[in-house]
């Protein structure tokens, strides 16, 4: 009644209520393999990463290293020195290396266990998983940043222009050292663990199918560089021209700006969690199985990963499933394909 279809590998199942003519694929001989842990590992893998999951992880992992770095001579410094404001910022780095940790750590995860057969449709959404997270940690960083703010133009804090300004200025720096170490081909991550040839770039720009994970750690630098640029504009001008009140006003402004970036991205993630469909690539399905006259009883269509989906499709009795099956599985990165017929 059912067939399914790896299609990284090219092996496929046919059920009884489908029309086909050609035999069946004999099950292998040999007994299961298994995991170091002893668990029986599928013949299949479903191992759904990007192409750019090792390098993403590995310009991650730098951006982590250079963010505790910078926060331990911050900390270090303003101890020595007594300086509040570089003690702060400090800290600050250490919640910002924090996050970017749980980035480098979903990377490891992901790729560790790509291969544990407990995973059916693989590790994929293990970045969406922490991209999630990323933007919660985000919308409550905004809403810090705004109650601060707001306080402080009803209560005005004596601010050390000097010293907050020079902070303000190192942070920038690491921040944009970090923007370019992963935003590099950020918005270019188009390549594909299982070979395909590509015919819809555009569908990459307008189907999300970007690596979340990345998009969050780098959403987390450009926030912080964002700041750091309104804050020593408010600095400059507080210092200069007597505008205390422009240092609270720009970071409300801030906490605006963020918490817009945070919610893109956590409405990004909860669809891919929850297994959106993409309206398009259903339409697609949709179109090629209806081309081949068969009637759809069912369908589902969701997203295993950065550069992936999976289909289970439901067809009336007397329908063509190998050919309905070919001609879906024909769609760029269409990887797992399941037809049931009856």
């Amino acid at each position: 009644m059912t067939m399914h279809d790896d299609h990284a590998h090219g092996h496929h199942h046919h059920g009884a209520g489908c029309n086909h003519d050609h035999a069946h694929h004999p099950a292998p001989a040999a007994p299961p393999p298994t995991d170091k842990d002893g668990a029986e590992r599928h013949y299949f893998d479903h191992i759904y990463l990007s192409a750019g999951h090792d390098k993403n992880a590995r310009r991650t992992l730098w951006v982590v290293w250079l963010t505790a770095a910078t926060m331990v001579v911050e900390i270090a410094f303003g101890w020595i020195t007594g300086s509040m404001a570089l003690l702060a910022d400090g800290f600050h780095m250490a919640t910002h290396a924090g996050a970017l940790a749980v980035a480098a750590a979903a990377y490891s995860y992901a790729r560790r266990h790509a291969r544990n057969p407990r995973y059916t449709f693989g590790t994929g959404k293990v970045g969406d998983l922490s991209g999630f997270a990323s933007a919660l940690l985000l919308l409550l960083t905004a809403l810090f940043i705004a109650i601060e703010s707001g306080m402080r133009l009803f209560e005005p804090v004596k601010v050390a222009f000097g010293e907050a300004t020079l902070v303000a200025i190192i942070g920038l720096v690491i921040n944009l050292v970090s923007a370019l170490l992963l935003g590099h081909d950020h918005s270019h991550d188009h390549g594909h663990a299982h070979g395909h040839a590509h015919d819809d770039h555009d569908h990459d720009h307008k189907g999300g199918h970007a690596d979340n994970n990345l998009r969050a750690a780098y959403v987390h630098v450009l926030t912080d560089a964002l700041t750091s640029v309104l804050a020593i504009a408010a600095l400059l001008a507080g210092r200069y021209l007597g505008w205390w009140w422009l240092d609270p006003a720009v970071g409300l402004l801030g906490a605006v700006v963020i918490a817009r970036w945070a919610w893109g991205l956590m409405k990004d993630t909860a669809a891919i969690l929850l297994d959106t469909a993409e309206p398009a690539l259903m339409a697609r399905v949709r179109g090629l199985v209806e081309a081949e006259g068969a009637t759809i009883r069912d369908l589902h269509v969701w997203r295993i990963g950065p550069h992936a989906h999976a289909a289970i499709i439901s067809l009336a009795p007397g329908a063509d499933g190998p050919k309905v099956r070919e001609r879906v599985r024909s769609l760029p990165r269409m990887e797992h394909v399941t037809v049931e017929c009856g």
